[in-house]
């Protein structure tokens, strides 16, 4: 079956086939660790093990990297302000280092607890501070970059087709260009490939520049071209990365190695927050840590990310999150009453929404349809472990641990009188689910729904109230 993605340089769904043979090169721009990576953030890297994963559905091998990038973001996109490491070592009396490590690790276990898999090759910028000096040495033997008193530039007006990913001409680049101080460079929307260090600066290696470090857009350029060669076949990132970073991303490939650096260039749309922006300075940014403070766990957050399409925007909100905790609750449970069971099925509309599912993933990513397909054969009539393993087989993409036994643990409401009796009769109940005796355990269920006790059922356990 064909893989389709929908590519942004073209702007529009195309079929998908490695350049060279069956394994796939993948370029994924990674986070910036001078803080937390929040759940905007996060759902672009669900997004990337989506295509992972998917990829491997379809038979390829994959040769994937990510970077950690450790040094050279300024605070400003336009090459002002300072390095963001600098300044979080400055306000965390801690070395950039040391801050680097830090978030590194958190990020690390954020992804693995999402359940994102880890791309082959996860490269720190500093680790390739070699291989980006001597990228900025062959932009400048080709004319390209230039240098100044600051830095090394690159001269976009030497590529004519510069805009051709956000489809912004050359001519409304310039004119639009915000007012710059820096009065040597060519041209105002001239990006730094290599910033000139002053003495006081933490992080700053030699070069034939003097001492100084990389611009935020070369580290890309340079580690995708030594970890995946000039051109590679998918690049992914969010849409901001669009009309800055991967667009310089494109002019430093050509000028280097007179190439687009990738054939497919794959963007996640942006999450909002109670339908507006998300942003640190509004103070609306939550992490994963948060979120498990709030009583949701990863996997929810996962499951909340899978009710839009990676291309259309989500807009985040705890009642969502309540939504997708509820869910991902009722899916397993209607999951795990197939597992083992041998009643007889419709096995001609499994196999439909089998088919259904494997369409959506190769049809770009579509999670949500693929999704509502495993809805569809959990709600099948008829349990049989068939299902089960149908269910199994598409959490491999999903990986929302749907094969996870759900457990059950009896909450007391001391206010109660007869709660005592009733948490019994609850953690008997999950002890017969557990066993597999699903009789019993509705028949506590139903004793107890005839006394005027409604149970939920929860991810952390079960929860009871009057009516």
């Amino acid at each position: 079956m064909a893989i389709r993605f929908y590519n942004t340089l073209t702007r529009s769904k195309e079929e998908f086939s490695p350049l060279e043979g069956n394994t796939v090169r993948i370029y994924s721009c990674g986070p910036t660790v001078y803080s937390y990576a929040h759940i905007g953030n996060m759902r672009t890297y669900i997004f990337m093990d989506s295509l992972r994963r998917v990829l491997k559905r379809g038979g390829y091998g994959l040769l994937h990297v990510m970077n950690i990038t450790d040094v050279g973001h300024l605070t400003d996109d336009g090459d002002d302000g300072e390095d963001k490491l600098e300044v979080a070592s400055r306000e965390q009396k801690k070395t950039p280092w040391e801050i680097a490590e830090y978030y590194t690790g958190v990020f690390m276990r954020d992804v693995d607890a999402l359940h994102i898999s880890r791309p082959e090759i996860i490269a720190k910028a500093t680790d390739n501070i070699g291989e980006m000096i001597e990228f900025v040495k062959e932009l400048c033997d080709g004319g390209f970059g230039y240098e100044i008193s600051d830095g090394i530039y690159y001269d976009i007006s030497k590529f004519p087709e510069y805009g051709m990913l956000s489809r912004l001409k050359l001519d409304d680049q310039l004119s639009g260009a915000r007012v710059e101080v820096n009065s040597e460079k060519r041209n105002p929307a001239d990006f730094a490939l290599w910033k000139k260090a002053p003495k006081e600066h933490i992080m700053q290696w030699p070069s034939p520049w003097g001492m100084g470090y990389p611009g935020w857009h070369i580290e890309c350029s340079a580690m995708g071209l030594k970890y995946l060669g000039n051109r590679f076949d998918i690049h992914t990132g969010g849409v901001d990365h669009i009309p800055v970073h991967h667009e310089n991303e494109i002019a430093q490939g050509w000028g280097c190695c007179g190439e687009i650096p990738a054939a497919f260039w794959l963007h996640g749309e942006f999450m909002l927050v109670d339908g507006g922006k998300m942003s640190k300075s509004l103070g609306n940014t939550y992490t994963i840590a948060q979120l498990a403070e709030r009583g949701y766990s990863p996997l929810d957050f996962r499951y909340l990310c899978f009710n839009s399409h990676y291309r259309q925007k989500l807009n985040f909100t705890f009642e969502g999150m309540d939504g997708a905790k509820r869910s991902l609750a009722n899916l397993r449970r209607a999951v795990s009453a197939h597992r083992g069971a041998g009643e007889n099925f419709d096995r001609a509309r499994l196999d439909e929404l089998k088919a259904e599912f494997d369409e959506s993933v190769f049809d770009d990513l579509n999670i949500p349809r693929a999704l509502g397909a495993v809805w569809g054969m959990a709600k099948l009539d008829g349990k049989n472990d068939e299902i089960f393993r149908a269910i199994v087989d598409a959490d491999t993409i999903l990986a929302l641990d749907l094969d996870k036994e759900p457990e059950e643990e009896a909450v007391n409401d001391a206010a109660d009188p007869e709660a005592d009796e009733i948490n019994t009769l609850v953690a008997e109940r999950a002890a017969a689910k557990k066993a597999k005796n699903y009789a019993e355990a509705d028949r506590i269920r139903n004793e107890l729904a005839s006394r005027g006790i409604r149970l939920t059922d929860t991810p952390e356990g079960t929860t009871w109230k009057r009516e």
